[in-house]
């Protein structure tokens, strides 16, 4: 029997399941990577995102190739055309594909006509398995991140002195909220020049044209193991020990602080999510960097991001849909084209997007999900937007962190509050409002911030659903205190603002 292997586009990494277990046969198992334009067109990608997945394959069936594996590389319009040549060619019977991570691509595969026998593998690139996040959660009433982030910490002994957290804490949020004051000098991030092979892709695209978004030079990211694998030891060497205080600034023209940049390279396969955890914790044990940089980092990947699949994997089919405050409003023309909007903030983060692909988690949260939430935005416009734009997107990472996390539009099943605050927030944690137009200390009026009267408004139009949330009614009760004028010009000056927008 002839046994074959299609390696999907984030599956880069050379544990791969199948591979794994073929590899003392590697030389008589044929392999094949597929690029298809056809499937890229299905929303306007970044087009670094393109260079970045597309040169990433090349460089991994390069790697195969030196290693041993009969590789095929095809460059067609759609899936199922080269995967039946290739088969029919190769004389396969069995063809072995590694459990997609994301469904609508689960469901590809499922519904391709094949003339062999297809065997999924299960998927080895997160900690949890699917079935293992099932039988945790089915115990619990309320599936709360803490608690799946402690259990993660027990199961895997991540900084746990014995039964015990390292430090005598789990949590070392409060050590990591430090506003962007002084004179902060983070360290550049490391980038790469790109070799002749992503140059090629890099022209690949922009001749081909496959998106309209975004800058597709300068391109800098890695597109290799060894480029991963540098970007996580550069990490830990220069930036960790700064990460922990400063996650959550924000510095106008500083894309990067002290982040980690990680996101991409482990979302591709690249790098394997307890090889970061364990460089992680080694240097917090050498005494390299404090614990609540270390223990922020971990939280980020043993929590957030295992937690965010595995409800991913868990969820209805309809979740995508979800829209608990029906809330419709078309996605502005500036989410596209940073130029279009005067508000700082947004124009800062969007920029950023435009010519990386990237911002950081708190400018996705709190700039650019929270003026979402507060605006009224269609949740699935929204959730269309992160997964064009950002490099590091996927289905199971976008339903979740925006439909679930940032909009609150599955009502709480994910996070136990919305992640919704006017401009204080954003000034107490970025320089942004020094060099805006509008006032982030007015509600009303002339230049009077649009965060400030969007939030009030958000608050007032959801006022019942709302107060269903026990973490809201401190924040609620403020509505009482407001003057009946007051908030009535503020909800005009939101539908003003909708109205002004429509027209442009």
């Amino acid at each position: 029997m002839t046994v074959g292997i299609w390696i999907l586009g984030d599956q880069l990494h050379q544990n791969h399941g199948a591979l794994e277990q073929r590899y003392s046969e590697r030389d008589k198992t044929p392999v094949i990577l597929v690029e298809s334009a056809a499937f890229v067109q299905q929303r306007p990608y970044h087009r670094q995102k393109l260079v970045l997945v597309w040169s990433a394959m090349r460089h991994f069936a390069a790697e195969l190739r030196e290693a041993g594996w009969p590789v095929t590389y095809a460059i067609e319009p759609d899936f199922a055309s080269p995967l039946t040549d290739w088969i029919e060619a190769e004389g396969i019977d069995e063809l072995w594909v590694m459990q997609p991570s994301d469904r609508p691509f689960a469901r590809l595969i499922a519904d391709l006509d094949w003339p062999c026998t297809l065997a999924l593998q299960p998927n080895n690139q997160f900690l949890w398995s699917s079935e293992e996040f099932a039988q945790w959660a089915s115990q619990r009433k309320s599936l709360l991140m803490e608690t799946f982030y402690r259990e993660g910490r027990r199961r895997f002994q991540v900084l746990m002195a014995g039964d015990e957290p390292a430090g005598g804490k789990w949590n070392y949020d409060k050590s990591n909220r430090k506003p962007p004051k002084g004179d902060l000098n983070p360290p550049e991030p490391l980038w790469f020049e790109p070799d002749e092979m992503t140059q090629e892709t890099i022209d690949w695209v922009e001749s081909n044209d496959f998106s309209s978004y975004g800058s597709l030079e300068p391109f800098r990211w890695g597109v290799t193991r060894s480029q991963a694998l540098q970007v996580l030891n550069y990490f830990i060497q220069e930036r960790l020990a700064g990460f922990g205080p400063y996650q959550d600034a924000m510095v106008t023209g500083e894309e990067t602080l002290w982040h980690a940049m990680l996101s991409p390279y482990l979302n591709l396969g690249l790098l394997q999510p307890m090889e970061v955890i364990e460089a992680v914790e080694t240097a917090y044990h050498d005494g390299d960097v404090p614990i609540n940089s270390a223990e922020g980092l971990i939280r980020q990947i043993l929590g957030w991001r295992e937690y965010m699949h595995g409800i991913y994997t868990q969820v209805d089919e309809d979740y995508p849909d979800r829209n608990w405050f029906d809330h419709q409003q078309p996605l502005p023309e500036f989410f596209w084209d940073s130029d279009k909007t005067e508000m700082n903030c947004l124009k800062q983060s969007l920029s950023q997007v435009e010519t990386t692909g990237y911002a950081h988690h708190i400018q996705r949260l709190m700039v650019l999900s929270n003026f979402a939430l507060i605006s009224g935005l269609s949740p699935q416009a929204v959730e269309g937007w992160f997964h064009a734009a950002f490099i590091d997107a996927y289905d199971w990472v976008m339903q979740t962190n925006v439909i679930g996390m940032g909009l609150f539009a599955d009502g709480g099943m994910l996070a136990s509050k919305p992640y919704g605050s006017s401009a204080n927030y954003i000034n107490r944690m970025s320089d942004y409002c020094k060099g805006c137009q509008y006032n982030h200390r007015k509600r009303t009026g002339e230049n009077a911030c649009p965060f400030n009267f969007f939030y009030w408004d958000f608050l007032a139009r959801h006022r019942e659903k709302l107060s269903s949330q026990g973490r809201m009614n401190l924040i609620l009760a403020n509505l009482d205190r407001m003057s009946e004028e007051d908030l009535e010009e503020m909800q005009q000056a939101a539908a003003d603002w909708h109205e002004q927008q429509g027209k442009s």
